[in-house]
């Protein structure tokens, strides 16, 4: 007779079966019980160190008055302002509990088995999961060496070579996560425009905000010309609202309301609506957390530069670096130190640690604890 375990896997869904769910950064809490230490730091996640704003934060306190009721299932103050500010109509959006959510809901709308998913290698982890559970077969481009375009980043002709008749998302991170690379607008626009109209083109977003470079393009002012192209951004990177979980996805009218047909009721919660609310209109706040993170990149770059380590330029608030070593090693280390940071194995970059950019005690911290690591 087959063990329990084994009866279970076989009711599972084919896509679930082989599937490994994805690994969250360590939290603190969880490294200084297992470790008996004080005061770790963590820099795995790429959160906001300097949190919300401070108006989302009374927003959020204000709205715990009201969480006996049922949040409004539509996010109607939420989707108004967010239509307001990329000037679509409120029906071009949908809400996510934080982005994943709503890359999840467009893997569940438009693939099946026998569908395809294309993205490129290095990509963030959510893709291949949301796929892989759907059953649906992904097609992985290899990402530049370094020749053709900066090394590790999307190369938009492998991933066009992957498209086919059966392809129905593609989905490109812009800035990529782990990499923190991004690809400029005039290239991207014209990857979007020659692809066939039955592919839905996902353009991920999340660290849309750290972004200063003016070639980087804000792709949801091209929905108007594109109706297969979904646009996804959060709050839970530069808006400091991670612990919530709000983000959202532009797209044509229809294409949104076949988003909102798999989305769950009242995904988004009564106080992470009214704090990412609160947070549009905290621009000072925003600017400042960006100008913090500016500073924060140029620390870390001119520490792997003293290390005399490479790193991965980056647009986002993290970035990935060399250390010439097996990754998972050095992660280790470094908990013994009291700082977590993310190992980047899983994503084919096995001497890479991915850092998220902290305040400037946490990057000297890590920079000190890396340098004597690595002695």
């Amino acid at each position: 007779m087959p063990s329990a375990e084994s009866h279970f896997l076989d009711l599972a869904a084919p896509g679930v079966r082989g599937l490994t769910p994805y690994q969250p950064g360590k939290p603190v809490a969880e490294l200084e019980r297992e470790l008996g230490i004080r005061n770790a730091i963590k820099l795995a996640s790429n959160e906001n160190p300097y949190g919300p704003s401070p108006h989302a934060l009374a927003a959020a306190q204000a709205a715990l008055q009201h969480i006996a009721r049922y949040p409004e299932g539509s996010g109607y103050q939420l989707v108004e302002r967010l239509a307001a500010l990329h000037g679509v109509a409120p029906g071009c959006i949908t809400l996510g509990n934080g982005s994943n959510d709503v890359l999840d809901m467009v893997a569940r709308v438009f693939l099946t088995p026998q569908h395809e998913a294309v993205f490129s290698q290095y990509a963030f982890a959510v893709y291949p999961i949301s796929v892989q559970a759907v059953g649906a077969v992904a097609r992985v481009a290899p990402a530049h060496d370094g020749s053709r375009g900066p090394a590790y980043g999307h190369d938009l002709h492998a991933m066009a070579a992957q498209v086919g008749a059966q392809t129905r998302v593609v989905f490109i991170a812009n800035p990529n996560n782990p990499t923190g690379t991004w690809l400029p607008a005039a290239e991207l626009e014209g990857f979007v425009a020659q692809l066939p109209a039955h592919v839905m083109v996902v353009i991920d977003e999340a660290y849309f905000e750290y972004v200063a470079d003016a070639h980087y393009p804000d792709s949801s002012r091209w929905l108007e010309r594109y109706p297969n192209l979904i646009v996804t951004r959060t709050f839970s990177k530069a808006y400091g609202l991670a612990g919530l979980r709000v983000g959202y996805a532009l797209s044509h009218p229809q294409v949104a309301g076949l988003l909102n047909r798999v989305r769950q009721p009242f995904n988004v919660n009564l106080v992470a609506q009214a704090a990412a609310l609160a947070a549009l209109d905290d621009r000072q706040h925003l600017a400042k957390c960006v100008r913090h993170n500016q500073a924060g990149m140029q620390q870390l770059v001119a520490g792997f530069e003293r290390l005399q380590l490479s790193c991965i330029e980056s647009a986002g608030n993290f970035v990935a670096v060399d250390v010439g070593r097996p990754g998972p090693e050095v992660y280790q280390a470094l908990l013994k130190e009291g700082v977590i940071v993310r190992p980047v194995a899983n994503y084919g970059m096995p001497q890479h640690l991915r850092i998220t950019i902290g305040k400037p005690e946490e990057n000297e911290r890590f920079l000190q604890s890396l340098q004597r690591v690595l002695a």
